[in-house]
């Protein structure tokens, strides 16, 4: 076999390996149940700034699957302090370099297949893609989290 034909051959082998690893167990946290509904661009949308970023749909209607789930919430918030989204958005959400989630003005939308794309594909000026780095699960739980704020099911709220 020549050189260049075990490279092809190794490319396909580690492709196809790829390919089998999905739908395999998650990493810590994710769960094996179906997957969430896919969430894709439809086209841009003008920012504050003018810049231009994807605004995210369901292709299935975009339902969280935790929705109204205490524990998903709390998992969420755990999330939330885990992976240091407080570093941006503040403590309870409130602001500070990123904005407020517990207010009612969002620049790409409330709806939870938005809340899952900002999460999942990142926003121009400083939200990262946090897709590579957590599980579409775990995305869905922090939704449930940010969908709390500012209701009675809100776990851990900020005393006033």
């Amino acid at each position: 076999m020549t050189r260049a034909a075990g490279r092809r051959w190794a490319l396909a082998l580690s492709a196809s390996l790829g390919a089998a690893a999905c739908g395999g167990t998650p990493p810590s946290g994710g769960s094996t149940a179906a997957p969430p509904p896919i969430v894709t661009a439809i086209g841009p949308v003008p920012g504050p700034s003018g810049d231009l970023a994807g605004a995210a749909r369901d292709e299935r209607g975009g339902t969280n699957p935790y929705d109204d789930n205490r524990t998903a919430t709390t998992e969420g918030r755990q999330l939330f302090v885990r992976f240091n989204c407080s570093g941006c958005h503040g403590g309870r959400a409130g602001g500070g370099m990123g904005p407020s989630l517990r207010d009612v003005d969002w620049i790409y939308g409330d709806r939870d297949a938005q809340l899952f794309s900002s999460i999942a594909e990142g926003r121009a000026h400083g939200m990262p893609s946090w897709q590579p780095r957590i599980t579409a699960d775990q995305t869905w739980k922090l939704v449930a989290y940010i969908r709390s704020l500012r209701t009675r099911n809100e776990p851990n709220p900020p005393s006033q």
